[in-house]
This record gives structure tokens, C-alpha cells and sequence, in this order.
């Protein structure tokens, strides 16, 4: 078998034999010449044949000419193959400037004639055939730029000495609290629980000493919510850092780390987001702009919506607006909102011992939150005291709080979503559109 070639590397090889592997997207079947396109991960390409039929005289045809133009027009849509032939460049040629004259192709696994979603189908069929859905090349750019995002963060911790974690996902006691917890029976009468946050063991590195680290994982929460950013099952981009004066370090590191990261993106893969997405990525400025919560809900009054929520948190359309008044004073798409009131807060969030109120921060995103951070509470007097006054047992926690007696240094970090991120850079209004395959209350399959 002669060497596949990607078709993104065909403009820069020279006219000759060479062998291409993909799916057949489209066949025009026409009388006197066929064309088919192939898309590979990289691309996609013209293919032509001129059409040998059968002759209405019944005089004899080139058997191998007439044999392949039946297999072109047999072809379904989706199919699986190799072709090779003749690569020739060709301006007038709009996909690429290059085409293949098929000498022969191979069928690796034929397709069923009919698909069963199409271009204008519902977002729930689409995520029931989502192997067929990705074929797309706009679908599989989101994936080509969540790899570039995720590598460029990884590489700016990296660069900065952070260590990356694994932290377990089978859980003895819940990370955040007994609400939104999947239990499942472990060997016997022991009872796990599906890790809600690396909360826990992020904290554990810093009382073992690693300064900094950092961590892209799965985590799992058992929220019966039905909207375009929740789910049940998510990627989580975690890190932690040590010797923090405050969360104002913690938020330093964060917004240095996106906009880094967004900067990937763009330089990569910017101008194919513009023409697929028709969104431009911006590139944020630093610092981002700050917001105490109090402040943000005033703004949130004074461009006219009232608040529902009764513990003072903002809801989604007060997150909207916070955003939109950031987008209009400051001309920027991030906002960090602080100083949140404990009641709305984890009990292991440091209380400022001034205001009483938390060291902490959500971060917004196009009106969308992303991020909660927060410098944590290291001293286990405190913690102890902060966790009864959320009525959690100490005994459940009694491995975590065991971190605490050792001595551990002032810290804090952040957890953000990943697929959230992607929402809103893509401008898409869904995390099941950035989701390899998501998991909802009412989407266990496929």
C-alpha cells in the first residue's frame, strides 16, 4: 500500500501518484465524468473520474474503467476509503486548487445509503447519532481548538513548575457537600460517592508540600438541571498555588492563564473560527476588571432587573447584565465578581477578618460564569468551626480535615469548565454542542 497522505499536505506536494484515506462527503454522478469529495481529518479534496459506461451498442468496454465508475456510483455518502491516483494542481479546482484523477480506490467500510440525521436536524438527534454529527468540520474544529486551549495551559503551568495530579474519582465522603452527590455501591456495605470536585486532594498537594499544581478531569455532579451549561458528567481545569497573600493571587494566575491560552487559539485557529463560527476570539487585556458582589448587584438594579434569588447571589440574567455593563464601561469580555458572603459560599473559603465576608471570586465570561476561586482556609480551628456552621458532620470529613493538622501553608485556587470556556469563546449556546458526549439527567447514551 503506497503511503497515505493527509489532505492538507496535498498543495505542497507535486503533481504525481499519491494515495488518500477518508469518507466520501458527496458523489456528483454525472454521464461523461464523476466527481467525489473525501474528507480526512485534515481536509477535504476533489476526486474525478472520467465516467466509462456501458455501451448501448454492446460493444465491449475497458472492463477495470467500467468496473471503477460503478463503484463511484455505488458509493454512499459516509463510506470509508482509499484511493489512489494522480494529484494535480489546478487553480479553477475551488476546493484547494488540487485535484486526484482516481486510478483506484478501496473500500474499507461501505455506509449505509440513508443517514439518519441531516443538515437542519434538532440538537437531540444529532446528539443520538454524535459519531455522524462530528464528521462536520465545524464540529471537529471544537475539538482541534479545545486540544490547542488545553495544551496551551498546560504548557504555561508547566513552564512555571506547577505539578499536574490525578486525583481519584471514587470518593469515601463527598468534596463540596451531600447535595449533588451519585453514590454507588463499593464491595460490600461501603458506600462511594462520584467525586463532585478535586477540592479535596488539590488541597492535600499543598499540605504534602508540591507549592503548585494543576489538574484537567473528569468530575460528576447529581444536578437534575436542564439548562445550556449544566451537566452531569464534565471536564474541570483545576489548579492550586501556595504562599498566597490572598485570592487576588489566585485571580492574577487565572486571568495570566487564559489569556494566554486564548492567545493559542487565536494564533492557531482564529481565522477558521471567524469563517466557521463567525466569531471573532479576542485575546483579553490584563488585568480583568473586579466587582464586589454588592456593587455588582446594584448595577444589576440601576439597568433594571430585579433580583429572585433570596441569599444574594446573582442569577443568570444578573451575570448577563454585570457583563454587558462590563462589556460597555471597560470594553472587556471577562469580569472577576468578589467578595462573596459566606452563606453562599463552601465552608473552606478564607473569611476576610475585616468584612467578615469571603476571599473569593466567580469569574464571568460573556455573561456566563466559568470559575469559582478562592484563597481556602488553612487553620484547622477555623475550618472546623466554619464546617459546623454549614452543618456538615466532622466525622465525614475527618480525612480531609486530617490535611489540616500537620501543617499546611496559606493557599488557594480555582476550578473552571472547560466546556463553558468553549461555549461562549465558539459563541455557541450549548455545552452539548462542545461535548464529545454529553451527559445530562435525561442522556446516559450513546
Amino acid at each position: 500500500m503506497s503511503e497515505r497522505v493527509l489532505v492538507k499536505q496535498l498543495q505542497a506536494r507535486e503533481d504525481g501518484p499519491v494515495s488518500v484515506s477518508g469518507w466520501v462527503e458527496t458523489v456528483r454522478d454525472q454521464k461523461k465524468v464523476q466527481f467525489v469529495i473525501l474528507r480526512d481529518e485534515s481536509g477535504a479534496v476533489q476526486l474525478v473520474n472520467p465516467a466509462t459506461r456501458p455501451a448501448e451498442d454492446g460493444s465491449e468496454q475497458d472492463a477495470a474503467a467500467l468496473a471503477l465508475t460503478e463503484s463511484i456510483s455505488g458509493l454512499a455518502t459516509g463510506t470509508f476509503l482509499t484511493v489512489t491516483g494522480e494529484l494535480k494542481h489546478d487553480e479553477r479546482v475551488k476546493l484547494g486548487g488540487v485535484e486526484i484523477k482516481v486510478g483506484a480506490l478501496e473500500v474499507a467500510s461501505p455506509a449505509l445509503p440513508e443517514t439518519p440525521i441531516a443538515a437542519d436536524s434538532g440538537l437531540d438527534k444529532r446528539m443520538d447519532w454524535r459519531f455522524l454529527d462530528l464528521r462536520q468540520r465545524r464540529n471537529a474544529l471544537i475539538f482541534r481548538v479545545s486540544t490547542t486551549l488545553e495544551h496551551a495551559m498546560r504548557q504555561y503551568w508547566i513552564d512555571r513548575d506547577y505539578v499536574e495530579i490525578h486525583t481519584p474519582k471514587l470518593m469515601s465522603s463527598p468534596s463540596e457537600s451531600n447535595a449533588e452527590l451519585f453514590s454507588l455501591e463499593y464491595f460490600g456495605d461501603q458506600t462511594a460517592y462520584l467525586a463532585q470536585s478535586p477540592q479535596h486532594y488539590k488541597q492535600m498537594a499543598q499540605a504534602a508540600g508540591f507549592g503548585r499544581i494543576f489538574e484537567i478531569g473528569d468530575v460528576f455532579r447529581a444536578d437534575p438541571s436542564f439548562t445550556s451549561r449544566h451537566a452531569t458528567e464534565f471536564t474541570s481545569v483545576d489548579a492550586e498555588i501556595s504562599w498566597i497573600d490572598s485570592h487576588e493571587d489566585v485571580a492574577a494566575m487565572q486571568e495570566e492563564l487564559l489569556a494566554t491560552a486564548i492567545a493559542a487559539v487565536k494564533e492557531k485557529h482564529g481565522a477558521e473560527i471567524e469563517e466557521l463560527f463567525g466569531v471573532e476570539v479576542v485575546v483579553p487585556t490584563l488585568p480583568f476588571p473586579r466587582i464586589p458582589l454588592a456593587e455588582a448587584r446594584d448595577i444589576v438594579k440601576a439597568r433594571g432587573h430585579e433580583t429572585q434569588r433570596t441569599d444574594g447571589d446573582l442569577e443568570p440574567e444578573g451575570e448577563r447584565q454585570v457583563s454587558a455593563h462590563v462589556e460597555e464601561t471597560f470594553g472587556h469580555q471577562f469580569v472577576f465578581v468578589t467578595d462573596y458572603h459566606p452563606e453562599i459560599r463552601p465552608f473552606y473559603h478564607m473569611r476576610d477578618e475585616e468584612s467578615g465576608l469571603t476571599k473569593s471570586y466567580d469569574l464571568l465570561f460573556k455573561g456566563v460564569e466559568i470559575t469559582t476561586g478562592a484563597q481556602r482556609e488553612h487553620r484547622i480551628d477555623v475550618l472546623e468551626r466554619q464546617a459546623v456552621e454549614k452543618g456538615l458532620d466532622l466525622n465525614g470529613l475527618e480525612h480531609y480535615l486530617d490535611f489540616f493538622r500537620y501543617g499546611v501553608p496559606p493557599h488557594g485556587g480555582f476550578g473552571m469548565g472547560l466546556a463553558r470556556v468553549l461555549m461562549l469563546l465558539l459563541g455557541e449556546s450549548s455545552i452539548r454542542e462542545v461535548t464529545f458526549l454529553f451527559r445530562g439527567p435525561t442522556r446516559l447514551a450513546p
